[in-house]
C-alpha cells in the first residue's frame, strides 16, 4: 500500500486529535457501520442501478471503509500489505486455480 497515502489518513487524523478516541474495538465497529453504509447503496436495486444512481456515495462509503481499515491496522501494528500477502497465500490453498476457476463455490464445497 502507498506509504504517503497512509501518512496522509494518520495526518488527518492526529491534526483532529481523533487517535485517542481510536482504540482497536471502536475502529472495528466503525469499520463495520461504514461497510453498512456502502451496502445501503445497492439495496432494492439492480448492480447497474446502484451504480448509476448512487456512485459518488459508494466512492465516499468505500474510501471511508478503507480509511477505518487504514487506521485499525495501525492500531493493532499491521503492515498491510502483509497481511494482505498472507491472506491471499492462504486463500490461494483453499482456492487453487484448478478447484475454483469459473467457480462461486465455497471453499468447503469444491
Amino acid at each position: 500500500m502507498n506509504k504517503d497515502l497512509i501518512q496522509k489518513v494518520l495526518k488527518f487524523r492526529n491534526e483532529r486529535n481523533w487517535e485517542q478516541f481510536h482504540n482497536p474495538k471502536d475502529l472495528a465497529i466503525s469499520l463495520s457501520l461504514e461497510a453498512s453504509e456502502l451496502l445501503e447503496n445497492f439495496q432494492w436495486k439492480t448492480n447497474e442501478e446502484a451504480i448509476e444512481e448512487n456512485s459518488e456515495n459508494i466512492k465516499d462509503e468505500l474510501a471511508d471503509v478503507l480509511i477505518y481499515s487504514i487506521l485499525l491496522a495501525e492500531k493493532l501494528d499491521l503492515n498491510i500489505e502483509d497481511i494482505i500477502e498472507n491472506k491471499l497465500e492462504k486463500n490461494s490453498q483453499k482456492y487453487s486455480v484448478e478447484k475454483a476457476f469459473n467457480s462461486k463455490k465455497k471453499y468447503t464445497d469444491l
